[in-house]
Order: C-alpha cells, then sequence, then structure tokens
C-alpha cells in the first residue's frame, strides 16, 4: 500500500504537463470515409447503434415518460491491505442500481431517488431506511413548493448540508454516512439523507433556512458491524462478530432536531450564521452500568465566512458546542462543551491543477474539571489539532481526475488518505480506482484504531 500510495504522488506531481491531441482529418484527406450506401433505419440493421444514435433513442425515451428519469448501474470491489479476525478481508463488493425520477410544474417539483443494490459482502438484506441497510435504500423522496415570491418549503426525505470545510463539518449537523465513506463507496454516500421539513425565507436583507428533523437522525457511525473500531466498554476493538451496543434515539416528535442557518452576501463573501438543538451525531455518552453507548444532549452556535483571498478562494468557520447534559464538565462519560475553529485556503497552482488545505482545532472546554474524575477509556487530549490537505488534477480534456486527500492530526500523530483516479470514457461510462489509507501510533486514536480497515477498491459505472 505504500508502494501505491508512492506511485500515486509522483503521478499526481509529474501529470501537471498535459499534451494536446491533433484534430481529427476531414472527409477525403485522410479521416472516415462515408459509406455510398444509405444506412437502413434504426431497428433494420445488425449493426449496433452509435452514441449519437443511443443518445437519440435514450432522449425519446425520456420523452415518451411522464416525468424525468436518469440514474446509474455500478459494480464496486474492494479488499483490505491485512487480514484480520475482526472483518471479511473484502471490503466492499456491490452491485448498485440507482433511479431518479423528477416532475417539474410551475411552482412544484416531486423527487425519488432510490438506490437498489446487493452486496454479499454484509449479508444483511432486510431494509432499514434509518441505518440505510438492506437491498433498498430511499436516498431523496420530497416535495418542493415555491409558496409565495419569498418562501420554499420542502418536505419529505432529503439531503441536506451547509458549511464551509471540505470534508470537515462544524456546523453541519445532518448525517453522515462515515461506514460508506471509509469502505470505498462513491463520495457522495457520505451524505446520509434525513426526514425533514425545510423551510426557505428570501429577502433583500437576508436569508434564512429553518430545518426540522421529527425523529433524531444519528450518523451512520462505525461501530464493528462493517467496519472495526475501538470501544472504550471493551477495553480494545471490535468488529463484526460483537459490534458496539449502543441506545439508539427514535421517538417521533419528542427527540426531534432543529437547525437554521441565516445567510447574506457581503460583495464577494458568503456569511453565515448557524444554530442546532438535537443530540451528539454520534454516541459519545457512555453507560457502563448496561454496556452500551448512547447520544446526548447538544446545541451548537457558530458562523461562516467564506470567499476570495489572494489568488483563491479562502474561509473561516467557527462553532460552539454546548453539551446540554454536562455544561460544567465534571461528568466523565458525557463529552465537555468544545469550541472549534477550521480555516481553509485553496488556489490554481498550475493549469487545472488545485491545492488546498486547512486547519481545524477542536478545544475542550473545563478540561481541568475532567482531568480530575475517573473515566474510562483513554484520556481525550484538550487540544485536537487536524490539518488537510487536497490536490486535484485533471487531464484528457478534463476526462480524467487524479486527486489525494488527506488528514492528518498532529496532536494524535495518527492520520486518514484518500487516493483516488477517475476516468471519465465517455458520456456513460465512468472508471474508478482509489484507496482509504489509516495510520497511526496506537489503537485506541480516532483514525488510528481504522488501520486494520485500509483498503483498495475499483468501480465501474454506467449512467443514464
Amino acid at each position: 500500500m505504500k508502494r501505491f500510495l508512492t506511485f500515486f504522488c509522483a503521478a499526481l506531481v509529474c501529470s501537471s504537463v498535459s499534451y494536446g491531441e491533433e484534430p481529427a482529418l476531414p472527409l477525403g484527406l485522410g479521416g472516415p470515409v462515408e459509406s455510398s450506401e444509405p444506412a437502413l433505419p434504426m431497428g433494420l440493421d445488425e449493426t449496433p447503434m452509435s452514441q449519437s444514435e443511443e443518445r437519440l433513442f435514450a432522449n425519446t425515451t425520456k420523452a415518451s415518460l411522464p416525468f424525468d428519469l436518469s440514474g446509474f448501474m455500478e459494480l464496486r470491489a474492494g479488499h483490505r491491505s491485512m487480514a484480520t479476525d475482526l472483518e471479511k478481508d473484502v471490503s466492499i463488493g456491490e452491485a448498485r442500481l440507482q433511479l431518479q425520477a423528477e416532475k417539474y410544474w410551475d411552482s412544484l417539483s416531486i423527487r425519488l431517488t432510490t438506490d437498489f443494490l446487493f452486496d454479499p459482502v454484509y449479508d444483511r438484506h432486510a431494509i432499514d431506511l434509518e441505518k440505510g441497510e438492506g437491498f433498498v435504500d430511499i436516498r431523496e423522496a420530497f416535495v418542493n413548493w415555491r409558496a409565495t415570491d419569498f418562501m420554499d418549503l420542502k418536505l419529505g426525505r432529503q439531503i441536506l448540508t451547509w458549511g464551509t470545510g471540505d470534508l470537515a463539518f462544524l456546523n453541519d449537523l445532518f448525517p453522515k454516512d462515515y461506514n460508506s465513506f471509509f469502505i470505498g463507496r462513491d463520495e457522495e454516500y457520505l451524505k446520509a439523507p434525513s426526514d425533514a421539513v425545510k423551510t426557505g425565507l428570501f429577502s433583500e436583507w437576508a436569508n434564512l433556512d429553518v430545518v426540522y428533523l421529527p425523529n433524531f437522525d444519528a450518523n451512520r457511525y462505525a461501530d464493528g458491524g462493517r467496519v472495526s473500531v475501538y470501544s472504550p466498554l471493551a477495553g480494545g476493538l471490535v468488529g463484526s462478530s460483537n459490534p458496539m451496543d449502543v441506545d439508539r434515539r427514535g421517538k417521533w416528535f419528542d427527540e426531534d432536531e432543529w437547525a437554521a442557518r441565516l445567510y447574506r452576501n457581503f460583495g464577494a463573501y458568503e456569511t453565515a450564521l448557524y444554530g442546532y438543538y438535537g443530540y451528539w451525531k454520534n454516541p459519545q455518552g457512555l453507560e457502563p452500568a448496561e454496556n452500551r453507548a448512547f447520544f446526548p444532549p447538544l446545541a451548537v452556535y457558530g458562523a461562516s465566512v467564506r470567499g476570495p483571498v489572494y489568488k483563491g478562494i479562502g474561509n473561516l468557520e467557527t462553532a460552539y458546542y454546548d453539551s446540554r447534559s454536562d455544561r460544567d464538565g465534571d461528568n466523565p462519560l458525557i463529552p465537555n462543551d468544545q469550541f472549534r475553529f477550521l480555516a481553509g485556503y485553496e488556489q490554481e497552482i498550475a493549469k487545472e491543477f488545485i491545492a488546498g488545505v486547512q486547519y481545524n482545532l477542536e478545544h475542550m472546554m473545563d478540561y481541568d474539571d475532567l482531568t480530575r474524575t475517573a473515566m474510562p477509556g483513554p484520556r481525550p487530549e484538550e487540544d485536537r489539532h487536524i490539518v488537510t490537505f487536497r490536490l486535484t488534477k485533471q487531464l484528457l480534456n478534463q476526462n480524467l481526475t487524479l486527486s489525494l486527500f488527506n488528514f492528518y492530526c498532529v496532536t494524535e500523530r495518527d492520520g486518514y488518505t484518500r487516493p483516488k483516479i477517475n476516468y471519465k470514457l465517455d458520456d456513460n461510462w465512468t472508471f474508478e480506482a482509489g484507496g482509504n489509507i489509516f495510520y497511526g501510533e496506537s489503537r485506541d486514536t480516532f483514525f488510528g484504531q481504522l488501520e486494520d480497515n485500509t483498503n483498495a477498491y475499483v468501480s465501474i459505472r454506467y449512467s443514464f
């Protein structure tokens, strides 16, 4: 795996020089020669349809439907770099079909996005829409209504996101699917769906988004079922044979969530204020008597700004995490309040070669009160300093994309690297290969605990 990463980095840097392609010669000067015989109509000849004929046929088929239909078919396979008794050697091996149907009217639209998948690696085919398990996963099912000139209303299952971070989420408290992220699914599956009501209010002064989730949507976190992790209750790593026991919240309209964003532009700069009232998205509370984890109450308040800086784009974001059931910070079984800060910058450093870097601080409040009490598992650091960088190079008329993303925690000396090669053969076919490489000096740190899950994957996708 280290050799693969070294080769990948070298290819990414060396590829900053691209080569042009010669244009095709016209007819009569060596270009393709047309047949003198008239072509038979489609369906009467035995030759396959050309790409233009396929597009014409697809557009004709779509036009005959009462709604717009799109989607893709995909095969994806991955393998762990090291054998472990906690998980299978194959990290992913699934066939996926996504169908998206949309219908538009003057002030109303509806969308249904459904994934059908077969996954012999994770042989649980019963449908669980909350966890994203089973052979059917409904990604979106919503109605979007432009009620007035100043108000939009979106009701149903939807993908929600905001904030300025690149794979770093401070004020975005909507659910994430880290199992998908770590095993090599497409990056779009990092964002998990929410059952919510979103109201957008617009004015000349500012815009306001208010989101209500009637039932708590936790992250699809690593619990050992698919990705082995460290459990402080077990005192070590847990896997598919002994996943973490978690008390999941699920009382509709009682254990609910609220989120709001007030935003506006000042010239070229995007600014926003955020608020959230709900629960920690990962099970960070512990119940030793029942030997299980749970989701403590949480409120978050934050702000962000993003805009041009020097020759690139910069962003700043802050958030205060109010751990509502442990504001004194003296309960070792519930997370303390936190202050989080993010600063990022990206710039095109060569033609179609973009570099981005971020610094992320997580500061624990009332740390001295916590250190005076006994607690299970390793003691957390008062400050976590995390640095990320992303390199993206496009070649072959932007059909080939090389990318490298890396998390590194300076405090805990661990990290996570995501190399990826994506090649778009044509409008339909896309090939991809990549990896998820975890490393660390200790098996109880955030990234170090995931070292056994290091994997490489390949995929082929047909979009329509």
